[in-house]
């Protein structure tokens, strides 16, 4: 059996070593899902910072807004001083630029991506787009929350059938030119963990 650089890309995804970073960036979407995952990074030191990404409420698609998500991140021990918050996106493509001028600005140089499961590979190929454009050899690092039940029921769809849209996505935004190719992220595997 040949395995394809999808496949093998999706291993290094799932089972990459969290590292010391400069923000843990928790995406907007997949309702509360994410969160959890954002605070035990915090609590355990991999970050001083947890940036929650997007500005769309939308309940019926899983997009809850920050007002909803702040309340969980005091309530998990995050302090006032270490949330921050970037209102301006509306969808992936948007979180990835805005994040990557925030830590452009900061001079950030490792991010935690925090995305649910379904969702992480396009993620990382849209932030990696942007990361591939962007001054510094900024380091993606992902922490898929394991909190998302494949099966659930939800408003939004069952986890396990976005599948199909998500890759259907992955196909049409890399043809635009909006994520980075499955090549491209490999390579910049190979480059990431020569860093540390």
């Amino acid at each position: 059996m040949i395995i394809s650089d999808r496949e093998k890309l999706l291993h290094l995804i799932f089972t990459e070593k969290i590292v010391k970073s400069d923000a843990i960036i928790l995406l907007e979407g997949d309702g509360y899902t994410r969160v959890q995952a954002a605070i035990a990074l915090f609590r355990q030191g991999f970050a001083p910072y947890i940036l929650f990404s997007g500005g769309v409420t939308n309940y019926s698609y899983g997009s809850y807004p920050f007002s909803d998500i702040l309340p969980l991140l005091k309530e998990g021990g995050v302090p006032d001083s270490a949330i921050l918050h970037e209102a301006h996106s509306q969808h992936t493509k948007q979180q990835a630029i805005e994040v990557v001028k925030l830590a452009v600005k900061n001079n950030w140089r490792k991010l935690i991506l925090v995305a649910t499961p379904h969702h992480q590979l396009r993620a990382y190929l849209t932030f990696l787009s942007e990361v591939l454009k962007s001054p510094g050899n900024k380091i993606l690092i992902n922490a898929t929350s394991h909190d998302a039940e494949w099966y659930d029921e939800n408003e939004w769809g069952i986890r396990f059938d976005l599948l199909n849209q998500e890759f259907d996505r992955i196909e049409k935004y890399t043809a635009n030119g909006d994520l980075a190719t499955i090549d491209e992220a490999l390579r910049y595997h190979r480059w990431k963990v020569k860093q540390d």
